[in-house]
């Protein structure tokens, strides 16, 4: 029998979206076997552990393969037959509506759907059901990132250039990122910046391996950065480093983000952040004299209640020192979720339309309203952000339809948000998994996994990805695609909602022509000819948009904005009661709330559970010896798990990794409090206080 054809399809994880090879199986237990592909140019064959055991999660044993409704008089979700789930959900939404009007009924979608599905779910949302209340937890990933992109270039993609352009610039400042740990493939670039002779700074509260990598490690105390980037800036400009020519010339608003920089004297900095003027100034120095440089972030300083002013402050330091606009220079973003890019692009976004088109402008939605053949006035406007809509449940919105998230253990304030979810009227859940929020859904709707569907993504890039069904799923199993065709039939939209993703893909394209995120010359078939296609792409002509901002930024005049921004504090310090700041963070073995990866043996065998890392110190301090149980308290709860104790972290400050459920879910300790500009919950800033936990004491909150 002649060998079965690998099937090229990209990772399922995070935003690199590396390129892999899948080659059926025939065995339930593992379908599917990775082969290398080494022609995509993101990772050229590299994978980490996450993917490469990925097919692990397509396994008959872990993953749902019928529907779930919860019996009235047990309580337990029992299997249904899908007409049976799919009536349930619809009569949920139609009562929901009848009884307390469409807002009511509340969607929540995720950073790892396809485009297809993220504009196919922001359309059922506006239109089927009438609903203003739609988000995702892609809000929880860039979205103060995005803001500021938005505020000082007028356009936001997570890079602005490609990857392979950062072992080409001359400095990397990477701001509260560990690659090495999070996007492991992607720690190449940097170790190929050193080689050819560039410099890389980490600014990191923990020495990780990522910091270890480093020409100048950074440790500023959590909550910090926006102070350390003005000092930066103020002796941009107290040194006389100020590319005066290029801020003349390409930009607007710089007097008065000077004078907020001014007012950061460097001793005063190092009082804020714990980084030493020394080390400041040399960070000055190599990355001002640097022919090139760029400045990337990730959630460290971006999931902040200041995080817009924070990446804001970093896109200021880049712009006094002509170092974006440029080639191999800019500020970027270093997205999280596999589609977070594409996820808020086309339409799942509470404020936003496909295209990445403004719900509150008029001429975008009379352009969208006619794609989808109906009136601007029918849609409605923008409703809350995720962490709102979360607030809201069992109050104003009594019924959730979600799709592709566990806010149960990844939302902030995570308990709260589990109580909100069992005070729902009716929740309905679709996923690949029983996730945690799965659990307690009334109907659960079992859906097909990459490796099984096909359909596009948008990397960090802006590269638009094809991931190309390679398996057949279990007959107990539809696409997403599939659930909101029916679902959108039985509540009347007989037309309008295609199950077939190209289909769905060519309307996406009409919808986002003209906007900012423009798909209208991207078809499957260029895509899978050119290895991606990067946005904007405006006519089948185009070539695309590898690298943008270089004559031009994308604001009315061209200019790139300075926006004056000044330090202030996190929304909750510290003090007698919380000594210690808690960040949160991720571990290589594991990803987001874990819920597919903490069913495959080999990752959980590389991380069993969460912990507490915390210098030796404190530790002593407290009397816990290594792996011994500690909890942490915060105002919002408390969490326990075993104590890991490191040098690499700063003495005020304690991480934990957000992985987990039960006992050890962090998420139950952080604090809600939102940025103003991108509703950014601040996940990597809370007050605690450390318990020794003795024997048999289990409790958490």
């Amino acid at each position: 029998m002649s060998e079965v054809t690998a099937v090229p399809t990209h990772c399922p994880y995070c935003a690199l979206q590396c390129g892999m090879s899948l080659r059926p199986t025939g065995d339930p237990e593992l379908p599917a076997e990775v082969v290398d592909r080494t022609d995509f140019p993101v990772n050229r064959g590299a994978l980490c552990g996450k993917g490469r055991t990925a097919p692990s999660v397509l396994s008959s044993r872990v993953r749902l393969t019928e529907p779930l409704v919860r019996c009235p008089d047990t309580g337990v979700l029992a299997p249904a037959t899908w007409e049976e789930a799919l009536a349930a959900v619809a009569d949920g939404l139609r009562r929901t509506r009848a009884d307390h009007g469409p807002d009511a009924v509340g969607v929540f979608g995720g950073g790892g759907l396809t485009n297809e599905k993220a504009y196919t779910l922001g359309k059922f949302a506006r239109l089927v059901l009438g609903t203003s209340q739609i988000d995702y937890n892609g809000r929880f990933c860039m979205s103060s990132a995005a803001a500021a992109h938005g505020r000082a270039f007028g356009l936001d993609r997570g890079l602005p250039f490609p990857l392979e352009d950062i072992p080409k610039t001359g400095c990397v400042i990477l701001v509260g990122s560990n690659l090495a740990e999070t996007m492991p493939p992607a720690l190449r670039y940097l170790t190929e910046l050193k080689e050819n002779g560039g410099k890389l700074i980490v600014i990191d509260p923990r020495r990780t391996r990522t910091a270890e990598q480093a020409d100048l490690h950074l440790a500023p105390r959590p909550g910090t950065d926006l102070a350390l980037a003005l000092g930066m800036l103020h002796l941009v400009v107290s040194e006389g480093r100020v590319d005066e020519e290029f801020v003349a010339a390409r930009t607007s608003g710089w007097e008065a983000a000077r004078a907020g920089a001014m007012s950061h004297w460097p001793e005063q900095v190092e009082r804020i952040t714990g980084v030493p003027v020394p080390q400041i100034r040399e960070a000055v120095a190599l990355f001002s004299d640097a022919p090139t440089g760029m400045v990337l972030t990730a959630r460290g300083p971006e999931q902040q209640s200041k995080g817009t002013d924070t990446v804001g402050a970093w896109i200021n330091l880049c712009l006094a020192t002509g170092k974006a606009g440029r080639p191999l220079s800019g500020y970027g973003c270093l997205t999280g979720q596999g589609n977070g890019q594409g996820g808020r692009e086309h339409g799942q976004k509470a404020d936003q339309l496909p295209g990445y088109r403004k719900l509150d402008d008029p001429a975008a939605r009379a352009h969208v309203a006619g794609v989808w053949g109906v009136e601007p006035e029918s849609l409605p406007g923008p409703g809350r952000s995720a962490y709102e809509l979360l607030d809201a449940l069992g109050g104003d919105v009594k019924t959730l339809l979600l799709m592709g998230s566990n806010p149960v253990v990844s939302a902030p304030r995570a308990a709260h948000v589990e109580e909100r979810l069992r005070l729902l009227d009716f929740l309905a859940v679709a996923d690949v998994v029983l996730s945690e929020t799965a659990a307690l859904a009334d109907v659960v709707l079992p859906v097909t996994q990459w490796a099984e569907e096909t359909g596009t993504m948008t990397n960090l890039e802006g590269r638009v990805l094809l991931r190309r069904r390679a398996l057949t799923p279990p007959a107990g199993v539809r696409s997403d695609l599939e659930v909101l065709h029916a679902l959108a039939g039985l509540l009347g939209w007989e037309k309008g909602f295609s199950a077939d993703p190209e289909e769905v893909f060519e309307e996406l394209r009409r919808a986002s022509a003209g906007g900012p995120a423009d798909y209208a010359g991207i078809s499957y078939r260029r895509i899978e000819e050119e290895q991606g296609v990067f946005w904007p792409c405006p006519t089948p002509e185009h070539e695309g948009t590898p690298r943008l901002f270089l004559d031009r930024f994308a604001t009315p005049d061209g200019r790139a904005r300075f926006v004056p921004v000044v330090h202030r504090a996190a929304a909750e310090e510290t003090d007698a009661e919380y000594p210690v700041v808690l960040t949160t963070g991720r571990v290589v073995s594991q990803y987001q709330s874990g819920a597919q990866t903490r069913r495959v043996d080999e990752l959980n065998a590389a991380a069993p559970g969460p912990f507490v890392e915390l210098h030796p110190r404190v530790a002593e301090r407290l009397g816990v010896a290594e792996g011994e149980r500690i909890a942490v308290v915060s105002r919002r709860g408390r969490a326990v798990a075993p104590a890991r104790i490191t040098t690499a972290i700063r003495p005020d400050t304690v991480f934990m990794p957000f992985h987990w459920a039960g006992e050890g879910r962090a998420n139950t300790l952080v604090n809600p409090a939102l940025d103003p500009v991108s509703r950014m919950p601040e996940f990597k800033v809370c007050a605690v206080r450390l318990e020794p936990v003795a024997s048999g004491d289990a409790t958490a909150g």
